[in-house]
């Protein structure tokens, strides 16, 4: 789930630093990838930042990375739990891919982003140290996203920035679960 996403330049950083309140300048990147390097916007010291961080961890234990971790249990998982409390981060994008088998040789890719063409923001939690990385979090699929993939990104509304990236996990659990009317948009990628 949500193992790509795009991310624009020019007009789309400028809509996020006015949206956030922040300057942001993200490299384009139209198909990022897990281990690429992403920009956030991180809370530090009672104002919002960009932040580059690599995407997806690799704790002792696993076998591979890790990239997304589940909404409804991430502040309770030892490995999240320290970066749920104290480095959730929001990452501006312009949508997200995934396949879907339509029985075809291939599964058929698929854009999920904004209807209006702004951005969206995922949620994710960040892990600091010498090259900073991120998980994204992911939610049951809303009603829109369910007949492509059972999960979606958590997203958080532009109105909820701050409050996600600063608040206590009790007041921002209400953010990780799917809002059935965000204005997404589904476009099959040929």
């Amino acid at each position: 789930m949500c193992g790509r996403f795009s991310v624009s330049g020019g007009m789309f950083s400028e809509m996020v630093s006015e949206e956030i309140g922040c300057v942001f300048k993200a490299e384009e990147n139209l198909d990022l990838r897990p281990s690429q390097t992403v920009s956030t916007i991180i809370y530090v010291q009672g104002s919002v930042e960009q932040q580059d961080v690599q995407w997806g961890i690799h704790p002792n234990w696993a076998k591979k990375q890790i990239i997304n971790a589940q909404a409804e249990t991430v502040n309770e998982k030892k490995t999240f739990h320290h970066a749920m409390q104290n480095h959730r981060c929001l990452i501006p994008c312009n949508g997200w891919f995934e396949w879907h088998d339509e029985g075809a040789p291939r599964k058929q890719k698929y854009l999920f982003s904004h209807r209006d063409e702004r951005p969206f923001y995922m949620a994710g939690i960040w892990f600091p140290g010498d090259t900073p990385q991120l998980v994204t979090l992911t939610t049951a699929a809303n009603e829109i996203c369910r007949p492509y993939h059972d999960r979606m990104p958590v997203l958080i509304p532009t109105k909820s920035a701050w409050k996600w990236l600063e608040d206590n996990i009790t007041a921002i659990t209400p953010l990780l679960k799917a809002n059935n009317k965000l204005p997404i948009s589904v476009n099959a990628v040929h």
